[in-house]
């Protein structure tokens, strides 16, 4: 058996079970994993239904242009389509996505403008507006508009909310998603519904969007606009696509808590996804007290975590962010400024000037001492090694293992920096660890210094 073209392989994707990072969640949770779409998105299910749709009623013709603004993964599932079909798109975005994303959309023959962030909608520069604009300049084009398209939410219904029902075998109780277009949710949400009117539908919201609030309140508060950098979830409009009738409550993840979370599910369940599914995950962990052990709860993942690899899989810009402990836990920590520089030695047999030209030469004040099968046997230091030239003025020309003092410790590369100051004295003034390569490095009381500094 084979597929005719690419789109046929949209939908029926897998349900897996959750583990270790929802082990103190009450009931089973399940990850529906959208990945598996040919642009590893769950926005593939909606793209192809808007294309079929207005092909359908004419406002998509033939040699067409497709217009949208997109955060990037519409945009993919809409230029695959397009690719299939025939037709040319122009995408545009903001500065807040990932340059992944944008670059994804260039691979496959989009054309892709970037808009500022942090501008209202109605900003002659935003966004929505510049997606609006050209979708009625450009001839030929069809303005898709996903956060309006009745299509969006029909989608849904049609495959995500029947997939979902017939994975669980309609033991569902819980459906919980990030929402931004709203079609995923609306979609879902009115399948469920009416298969099990209890089935409870949960919606992760970000702060500095105004779901949550306008929910609980019917009040659009402009004074919870604010930009944020989750991607995916959020708003600062009202899409028409989202059906607030249909949502139980929504939850607010911040930026920080998102991001560890993606992280975290793809350390501790090997399960690589986007920015809104650790907003999603972190959304189930923080409403446990609302579920029970036989709870069962659906958590859709929208796309994979390729599109974020600059953002939140780079250690450097969480870290800038302040979204990672910057504190060395561990003794592969504290070695991470100078892993890649060699372990400086001296032989046993080496005159005490061998020793004392190291260390100035390297700038250091102790030195790991090995025979010649490279076994460490000894070390010197610069303290000692002045009280013995006070007394001796014949020290240097003495061989290394006639003054050496003990080896230093050796520590495992998971030891915690607590444990290591402990091992460190003005008698040993430095450790050994060998690193996950085999390789060796010393730690020195200054590395601790430094790192208990911070």
């Amino acid at each position: 058996m084979y597929y005719n073209n690419v789109l046929e392989t949209i939908g029926n994707t897998p349900l897996v079970k959750l583990n270790k990072i929802v082990e103190d969640v009450p009931g089973t949770i399940l990850a529906k994993i959208e990945t598996t779409n040919p642009g590893n998105s769950v926005k593939d299910r909606m793209a192809l239904q808007m294309i079929v749709d207005a092909e359908a009623d004419g406002r998509l013709k033939p040699g067409g242009t497709i217009v949208e603004g997109t955060s990037g993964n519409t945009g993919m599932g809409l230029a695959i389509a397009g690719l299939i079909k025939g037709y040319k798109c122009v995408f545009v975005t903001t500065d807040k996505q990932s340059k992944e994303k944008v670059d994804i959309l260039k691979a496959v023959g989009a054309e892709v403008i970037v808009c500022p962030t942090d501008v209202e909608p109605t900003d002659s520069r935003s966004y929505y507006s510049v997606s609006k604009r050209l979708g009625e300049e450009i001839p030929g084009a069809w303005y898709v508009n996903q956060y309006d398209n009745p299509s969006n939410v029909k989608a849904h219904y049609q495959t995500t909310g029947p997939e979902i029902w017939e994975q669980t075998e309609g033991k569902i109780t819980h459906f919980v998603v990030g929402v931004g277009t709203g079609g995923t949710i609306s979609g879902v949400g009115k399948y469920l519904k009416e298969k099990n009117p209890d089935i409870k539908i949960w919606g992760v919201d970000t702060y500095g969007s105004v779901f949550k609030k306008y929910h609980e309140t019917g009040e659009f508060d402009e004074k919870e606009i604010y930009p944020y950098i989750t991607e995916g979830i959020g708003e600062d409009i009202l899409p028409k696509c989202v059906n607030f009738d249909v949502i139980d409550r929504f939850e607010k993840v911040s930026d920080k808590d998102g991001l560890v979370y993606q992280r975290k599910l793809a350390r501790e369940e090997g399960i690589l996804v986007g920015n809104s599914a650790g907003s999603a995950i972190k959304g189930v962990v923080q409403l446990k007290d609302h579920l029970k052990p036989d709870d069962v709860v659906v958590v859709l993942f929208h796309d994979h975590a390729t599109r974020y690899m600059g953002k939140a899989f780079n250690d450097d810009w969480m870290r800038d962010r302040g979204f990672l402990d910057t504190k060395p836990k561990t003794a592969l920590d504290l070695i991470s400024s100078h892993q890649h520089l060699p372990l400086v030695t001296v032989q046993a047999n080496d005159l005490a000037k061998t020793a004392f030209d190291k260390m100035e030469k390297y700038g250091i004040s102790q030195l790991p001492v090995v025979n010649e099968s490279g076994e460490f046997v000894g070390s010197l230091n610069d303290n000692h090694i002045f009280k013995l030239m006070l007394n001796d003025n014949a020290v240097a020309e003495r061989e290394v293992k006639d003054i050496m003092q003990a080896s230093f410790p050796e520590v495992s590369y998971y030891e915690e920096v607590e444990a290591i100051s402990k091992a460190i004295s003005k008698e040993n003034p430095a450790v050994l660890v060998k690193d996950l390569a085999g390789v060796y490095h010393i730690i020195t009381k200054y590395d601790v210094i430094s790192a208990l500094a911070k």
